[in-house]
């Protein structure tokens, strides 16, 4: 029995138990809650088998209100996996996330200094509303003209987000969680973030775009984290300005935006895929400059996963593919936007459901249901092991002669199949976003 707590079996010693985790298995029952992309890869893997209704399962693609609902009631034997942390919130709720970097970054300050604090400098200045509504005016009225934008903490795709730039535009979050100042009026406000926009971003054909990560994270005790080398650039339909402060075309790459703008392509939605970005980052600045920006963001992953590791509920039967948004600046500097616990598995386009049927299909092949690895590998398909307890670093450097912070980390973002790639000159590049050249989210 897979996950009913009623009649557990005594199995025997510990010793019998660890043989059986090693066993490989060929008959993998599975149970997904979605219906597009994951199920796909799922019924296509070879030995696996689909359970409808309460069947009895050994792999669950679960929501996340099954996981409240279910997961502190149902037993589990060894092997069983399931794709959510229990309270995976601390990082994927915007508010939780930000408390816990501030928090990190004030421990790595007092343990290690400034300089090591300084690693966790990749957020924006942000508030909770309406707790923190006091401090945020306090630093609303030290700069004043600069834009701000708004996000509920626990809503996705860019629903409830707007910029501003006058306090009147949020006085109803000014007050303890209600709306106005007649008691009568009890309702309470949504729990928002307000953070400093970034008013300098990257632009490409005059276009804003954000980066789309995937990192799997297979254990937080000890930390064990997998980077996928594919990926993307979510591009903006809409060139940008900061004057057009309500046009969410303009400023919210995600595509469930674009999607709506009157000139969007389904066949092509907004997106470059990693790898011509980054061809596109070396052409124009140099592959050097190129490669530190990519360092910063895998910088990025690491202090915000370990900002949770201590308040994470680890437990052996969970995983946990998060969707990492991230924004780069006009100084190339990386910013980390949000980490999503549900990144969209819904493909918009061949070229995306290629994508992430690969990207789904690594993740079980890292997760091993099979029991075919043996613990060591430093890569499974596209995923590269950035972080086992500690840093991973790559084969390729030579560690004789390698000393201190040089070790060549075993990340390879939008280096995937570079080889299978023709070269692309900057000019070919750049010409196909302001051609509208549509990459979906």
């Amino acid at each position: 029995m897979s996950r009913t707590g009623k009649g557990v079996a005594n199995k025997g010693s510990y010793g019998y138990q660890k043989q059986k985790e090693k066993e490989q298995r060929t008959c993998i029952r599975f149970k997904c809650v979605l219906t597009n992309t994951i199920l796909d890869v799922l019924r296509q893997r070879p030995g696996w088998i689909e359970v409808k209704d309460e069947g009895e399962w050994d792999f669950y693609w679960c929501d996340v209100s099954w996981l409240r609902e279910n997961f502190g009631h149902t037993y589990m034997d060894e092997h069983v996996r399931v794709c959510h942390f229990r309270n995976h919130y601390e990082l994927t709720r915007k508010n939780f996330m930000v408390k816990n970097l501030k928090r990190f970054r004030k421990q790595l300050e007092r343990e290690q200094g400034k300089l090591e604090a300084s690693k966790c400098d990749f957020f924006p200045k942000t508030f909770e509303l309406p707790i923190e509504y006091h401090l945020f005016v306090e630093e609303f009225k030290r700069n004043p003209g600069i834009t701000w934008i708004m996000k509920p903490v626990a809503r996705s795709q860019g629903k409830g987000i707007f910029l501003f730039r006058k306090l009147k535009d949020i006085m109803e979050w000014r007050k303890d969680g209600n709306r106005s100042d007649d008691p009568k009026d009890e309702s309470p406000v949504e729990s928002y973030v307000v953070q400093r926009y970034i008013e300098n971003p990257y632009l490409i054909g005059g276009r804003k775009f954000d980066l789309r990560v995937y990192v799997l994270v297979t254990s937080y005790a000890p930390l064990k984290t997998w980077l996928y080398r594919d990926g993307f650039a979510r591009f903006s339909s809409t060139r940008f300005s900061l004057n057009s402060i309500d046009d969410n075309f303009v400023h919210l790459t995600n595509v469930a935006v674009q999607k709506t703008a009157p000139d969007y392509d389904p066949e092509k939605g907004c997106k470059w895929l990693m790898q011509q970005l980054r061809q596109y980052l070396t052409a124009k600045h140099g592959t050097e400059t190129a490669t530190t920006l990519f360092r910063e963001i895998d910088n990025i992953f690491i202090k915000s996963l370990q900002s949770v590791q201590n308040v994470i509920i680890n437990d052996k039967h969970c995983f946990e593919l998060y969707g990492y948004d991230i924004l780069i600046d006009q100084n190339l500097k990386p910013w980390l936007l949000e980490v999503n616990a549900s990144p969209s598995l819904i493909a918009t386009s061949q070229e995306d459901y290629e994508l992430k049927c690969r990207l789904l299909e690594d993740t079980v092949h890292v997760i091993d249901m099979e029991g075919r690895l043996s613990g060591k590998e430093k890569r499974v398909g596209g995923f590269d092991l950035m972080w086992n307890d500690g840093p991973v670093f790559s084969d390729d450097a030579n560690l004789d002669s390698i000393v201190g912070t040089n070790f060549v980390a075993n990340t390879h973002l939008g280096n995937t199949r570079m080889q299978l790639l023709l070269p692309l000159s900057f000019s070919a590049i750049f010409i196909t976003i302001p051609q509208a050249q549509k990459k979906e989210n």
